[in-house]
């Protein structure tokens, strides 16, 4: 073994005990760990009784999820579908489109800069480009309506899944700054019925998503893994693999994180400041890891460790200053 190697490996086994230190010891979270959250689900027709339920069951899973590991408030967290009487208990109304409309100014309402806002779309898809929707109860809106609603969240970030059939088209309707558009399909053509919301749901809910062991799930994460678990489903049934789920920004997608205990900043100027200075430390962080390919090994290494030193030490500064529990 040349000494490149004995040196490469050396810096790889600190870098794992760097983050491993960084995640376990300190406690590290992403920045919307650190911010309320939001949640808006909305699922649609079924028009046969096992798509019905299916979708329920989805919405279902995904409600609990919100409620009970993110804790997100009853007041944050709105549900609606096509027949509220399905599960009265979680389900605040019908999925018009009007309905829909009322819930995102509701939130818009109820927001505060840096929130994180989450939408998420489960149902029959269908159109193109700006005219795609997902078919609700009524007169169904279009890509653009909800591109409409967004621009009310413009300080917040948008985690935006539309886990429809024929799907594809909301990316590039929806995606901007401070947004994740996640799609069930890589076009409108894309139109059998998805299973991908399903094993979305599955993997922000549980540890199999968790790749570096954090944890905490990454949008990156749960979408790596649903989209593993589809095609292996497709495999499995030896059918031919006829959705491509789709992600507008991987960088944002791998720095929103759900899970694990929440940061608890306080308003102490001096907090804010420190914690300013690690999300710059983090936005450069995640800015490095998409250079990684084009980097040479050695200077990607050492540029990784003293990031990943630089947001640890930050962390042992916003504890000493009460910035975390």
């Amino acid at each position: 073994m040349g000494a490149a190697t004995v040196t490469g490996a050396r810096v790889s086994r600190m870098i794992r005990g760097i983050i491993g230190a960084a995640a376990l010891a300190l406690g590290v979270a992403t920045p919307a760990a650190a911010q309320r959250m939001h949640l808006l689900l909305v699922t649609g027709l079924g028009g046969e009784p096992q798509y019905s339920a299916a979708f329920i069951q989805q919405g279902a899973a995904m409600h609990d999820l919100a409620r009970n590991q993110w804790h997100v408030a009853d007041s944050s967290l709105v549900w609606l579908a096509e027949d509220p009487a399905r599960d009265p208990a979680r389900i605040d109304g019908k999925a018009t489109r009007e309905a829909v409309g009322a819930a995102f100014v509701s939130l818009s309402r109820r927001v505060s800069p840096g929130d994180v806002v989450v939408v998420m779309l489960v149902g029959h898809g269908s159109g193109e480009g700006n005219d795609s929707r997902v078919n609700l109860p009524g007169v169904d809106p279009t890509a653009a309506d909800y591109a409409g609603w967004l621009a009310a969240f413009a300080k917040q970030t948008v985690v935006f899944i539309n886990a429809s059939s024929a799907s594809g088209d909301f990316v590039p309707a929806l995606k901007g700054n401070g947004r994740v558009i996640v799609t069930a399909t890589r076009t409108a053509l894309e139109r059998n019925e998805s299973v991908f919301g399903t094993h979305f749901v599955r993997g922000l809910a549980s540890s199999e998503a968790d790749a570096d062991k954090d944890g905490r799930i990454s949008v990156m994460e749960a979408f790596s893994f649903a989209s593993r678990e589809v095609a292996r489903a497709y495999e499995t049934d030896k059918r031919m693999l006829t959705e491509h789920a789709t992600l507008s920004d991987s960088v944002l997608a791998a720095r929103v994180a759900f899970g694990g205990a929440a940061a608890a900043v306080s308003g102490d100027p001096r907090v804010v400041a420190l914690v300013a200075e690690r999300r710059a430390l983090e936005d450069s962080l995640a800015a490095l890891r998409t250079k990684k390919d084009s980097m040479p090994a050695e200077a990607y290494e050492k540029e990784l460790e003293r990031l990943l030193v630089a947001i640890a030490e930050k962390t042992q500064e916003i504890r000493a200053a009460g910035g975390l529990p």
